[in-house]
């Protein structure tokens, strides 16, 4: 593998072929961070059977990556409240390129292309003034961080890019929090988070609040269909005696808003880690480490559930639904996986097919 990377990476540098696609980083289906069993933090590239494609060293622990819609190219996320993320040539292995969140400033640990790959959005924290932001850089231009605007809200985590291929959609989870005090969670009984739906330039086109008896239910990861059916997962940050749902599904176009029971609070320990969902958006499936549970919903009924041991990564791909556990497995939508002597991190990200449409082409 080294030996095939050095070859194009060399013929790369010559000008003697095209930018490589994932297909030359092995065709990986997603991505995962991790931690190896002797040391030692990595990102990887999985296809659809559980194998690793590419292994690629990280600084620090990772969280969640962006993949290029189109280069082997990755940007990965250092884990909350970090303040760096690394673009990795996934063929090559190396970093060619840093970014660093501005003073005052870190990142939630996710972040999201544009649809022709000139853009990357980020999450991030203005700490100083509670703020939630979307951090702007321009990849072709050595990813130069060119604007950023507000998220519509407190503690935004994930952020998507919908099927139109302009508009945005952010997971504002609606806790405040501070370097100085870590993980403290400042403001439980005033938060309130929200689905915020952003144009490019930062205009808010949209917003949804989980509200009332479901305030205290953090909305924390997304994903999205082909259709632009939005699936949310929250984390509940209130009374674990308290049942509540913690899925929620919302499609723009109808205005419809709809919590599921069956991913519980009581039934997932108040923790929902990850959140796929088919391009159809008829089947979504959710992870909780803390459970050890897998849940899969079909047109909005509960229809599995599976037990496995520290799972929380959860993507899909046209095989089906990707697991990952903190255990070493991949498991594919079919057979027992494959068990890697890496500890996976929270989420598996999609690579975008080889091929895929560009819907939109940034003028920036």
């Amino acid at each position: 593998m080294a030996s095939r990377r050095s070859f194009l990476a060399g013929m790369l540098a010559a000008g003697l072929m095209p930018r490589p696609t994932w297909a030359e980083a092995g065709g990986p289906v997603c991505l995962s961070a991790g931690m190896k069993r002797g040391g030692g933090f990595v990102l990887c590239g999985l296809d659809a059977s559980g194998q690793i494609t590419f292994e690629v060293p990280l600084p620090a622990r990772g969280h969640a990556a962006a993949a290029h819609p189109t280069a082997a190219e990755a940007v990965a996320f250092a884990r909350r409240p970090g303040t760096f993320a690394t673009v990795l040539d996934c063929i090559s292995g190396r970093e060619t390129a840093r970014l660093q969140a501005p003073p005052g400033r870190h990142f939630y640990g996710h972040g999201t292309f544009s649809a022709d790959g000139e853009l990357l959005f980020t999450t991030e924290n203005d700490f100083e003034a509670a703020r939630g932001v979307v951090g702007v850089w321009h990849a072709r231009k050595g990813y130069a961080r060119i604007g950023e605007y507000g998220s519509g809200g407190t503690g935004p985590h994930d952020i998507r890019l919908m099927p139109d291929g302009q508009s945005l959609v952010v997971a504002n989870g609606g806790i405040e929090t501070h370097p100085d005090t870590g993980r403290t969670r400042l403001n439980i009984p005033t938060m309130r988070p929200n689905l915020t739906y952003l144009h490019p330039d930062g205009k808010i086109l949209d917003r949804v609040e989980p509200g009332g008896e479901l305030s205290k239910n953090s909305v924390r990861h997304l994903a999205v269909s082909g259709t632009g059916t939005v699936a949310f997962a929250m984390q509940w940050q209130g009374d674990l005696t308290a049942d509540r749902p913690l899925l929620g599904i919302h499609d723009r176009t109808t205005g419809i808003t709809g919590f599921l029971p069956g991913a519980s609070v009581r039934r997932m320990h108040g923790y929902l880690g990850s959140v796929a969902i088919t391009a159809d958006g008829g089947s979504v499936t959710v992870t909780s480490p803390r459970a050890g549970l897998v849940q899969n919903f079909r047109d909005g009924n509960l229809v599995s559930e599976v037990a496995l041991q520290d799972v929380c990564g959860v993507a899909v791909s046209d095989a089906g639904f990707m697991l990952t556990c903190g255990t070493g497995l991949a498991k594919p939508a079919s057979g027992v996986g494959l068990v890697h002597p890496i500890a996976w991190d929270n989420h598996l990200v999609p690579v975008p097919a080889v091929g895929a449409p560009i819907p939109y082409v940034s003028k920036t």
